[in-house]
């Protein structure tokens, strides 16, 4: 097995990464100096390229700063150019990895960091975001407003995805150890014991799983079989999902977990679904590995494929590129990026 290509973005450790929709050799990169804590950040824009041999190398082709440390980006639907992307200081902001120097929209709601953000892939013209304020706003880019808010948590929302199967769905985890599936056609408030809806409103979820009695960091939908999603928790298991029985237009808790992967020896901090197999997927953890797993359960091969341990910190993000089956993307607090086939 080849080594993996690798760029290097000294100085700002690695938070998010996203392969383009349009390009399948183009990577965008959310970094921040003093791994986030304080300081600016900086969003790359990265190619893959032959190399020597026949081997890939990655190639930074800009990158734009910001003032404020970046945790999560989107490539845009509907624009190749255009980049979203998360910030500590509560902002969205978008890019055109065409122009330099300055963001081309700028929207300011969050009271506390935005954690995540993601586009649409059936209504290309919306994106979600979600904070550590507790809400998900939904938003259009040609608005200078979001057009909906919900009070998702009374807690961090650490992600919130569109599904990919239906438009007004999305799904959210935090740090109240819940996920939590919301339609966007009856965005209602919960109601009943240990809620107040005058003084802490709170939206009402269609769905809401006890996943973890640890906080849940990340959750995907899968790409093929629509209402399974995986979660990643503090508690360092990866979860799988069943909610194929609700009943949308009521409001339910509970989900059945298919499938447990034990295995990480710390938090899973990002998982993502392959875009091209049912039952493949990949995990990032603060163990430094990134995993790869076959979720069928009780199938004829082990549940873990494959441990990529190149990186020496905190593995924060893994994305499968869209266009070519098979690769893989990581990125971590050690400034390396990494691309592989497991």
């Amino acid at each position: 097995m080849n080594p993996p290509s690798v760029l290097q973005t000294p100085g700002f450790a690695h938070y998010s990464l996203a392969w383009s929709p349009f390009y399948n050799t183009r990577l965008a990169l959310a970094s921040s100096a003093n791994f986030g804590l304080v300081g600016n950040g900086r969003l790359h824009i990265v190619s893959l390229v032959p190399g020597p041999g026949g081997l890939t190398t990655l190639k930074l082709d800009k990158f734009f700063e910001s003032q404020d440390g970046l945790y999560d980006l989107a490539w845009s639907e509907v624009h190749e150019n255009h980049v979203l992307t998360a910030s500590g200081d509560g902002s969205i902001r978008l890019w055109d990895v065409m122009l330099d120097d300055l963001a081309i929209a700028t929207w300011q709601e969050h009271t506390k960091e935005v954690f995540s953000v993601d586009w649409s892939n059936i209504q290309k013209d919306t994106f979600v975001s979600s904070s550590w304020d507790g809400t998900v706003k939904v938003w259009k880019p040609d608005r200078p407003r979001s057009i909906l808010t919900l009070q998702a948590h009374q807690s961090c929302v650490y992600q919130a995805l569109f599904s990919p199967h239906q438009p007004d769905l999305i799904s959210t985890c935090s740090t109240d150890g819940t996920l939590k599936i919301f339609d966007l056609r009856s965005p209602t408030y919960a109601t009943g014991p240990g809620t107040n809806s005058f003084t802490n409103p709170l939206s009402a979820a269609v769905l809401t799983i006890p996943a973890s009695a640890s906080e849940v960091l990340t959750l995907d939908w899968n790409k093929y079989r629509p209402m399974v999603l995986a979660s990643g928790s503090v508690d360092r298991m990866v979860k799988v999902w069943d909610c194929r029985l609700v009943k949308l237009g009521d409001s339910q808790v509970g989900g059945a977990c298919e499938s447990s992967l034990p295995g990480h020896e710390y938090a899973v901090r990002k998982l993502q679904w392959s875009p091209h197999h049912a039952d493949l997927l990949a995990t990032a953890s603060y163990d430094m590995t990134c995993r790869i797993w076959n979720t069928t359960p009780m199938g004829p091969q082990p549940p873990l494929r494959y441990i990529h341990d190149a990186h020496t910190e905190f593995v924060v993000g893994c994305a499968w590129s869209l266009y070519e089956e098979g690769l893989l993307a990581t990125c971590s607090w050690d400034s390396r990026l990494n691309v592989f086939r497991p």
